[in-house]
């Protein structure tokens, strides 16, 4: 499958950089609905060097981070938040339920469940080879003034 987005592209949308940018490319993309993102997770991933040594293990915060910056592109790509900066205003309901380890394929999936200004919220699942690893609620807020370059 050809990305609707790559890395290069994605970065001309959110402000993140290494060491913490999280996203390969952009599978499926519906502007204020869905997107599809994959993150490929391999040993020298910074954040393996410390967890943990001899049993490297993604640390379930990052995946998060993970999910939150597809959302960000997602948020970023429906019209009225074009140029803006989202943020994460809160994460309800977080379940983790695999580890995530180097040479796994991470995918990204998170739906926007509702907008009403410039906050929303959205359903946020990781998941790798099909199987859900980990799951939770964001709500987001969009800044309203345009993002510094």
């Amino acid at each position: 499958m050809t990305p609707v987005m790559t890395a290069v592209e994605v970065m001309e949308l959110i402000p993140n950089r290494y060491p913490i940018y999280y996203i390969d490319y952009v599978d499926e993309l519906e502007p204020g609905n869905r997107i599809l993102a994959t993150k490929n997770v391999t040993i020298n991933e910074d954040f393996f060097n410390g967890h943990f040594p001899g049993n490297p293990v993604m640390p379930g915060v990052l995946i998060l981070e993970a999910l939150a910056q597809a959302g960000s592109v997602l948020i970023l790509k429906t019209e009225q938040f074009f140029g803006k900066t989202a943020y994460i205003g809160g994460i309800d309901k977080a379940k983790f339920r695999k580890k995530v380890v180097p040479g796994d394929v991470l995918k990204l999936e998170f739906i926007i469940t509702k907008i009403k200004g410039q906050v929303g919220t959205a359903d946020a699942t990781a998941y790798v080879e099909g199987k859900k690893i980990a799951e939770c609620q964001f709500t987001f807020i969009v800044g309203k003034e345009d993002r510094q370059k």
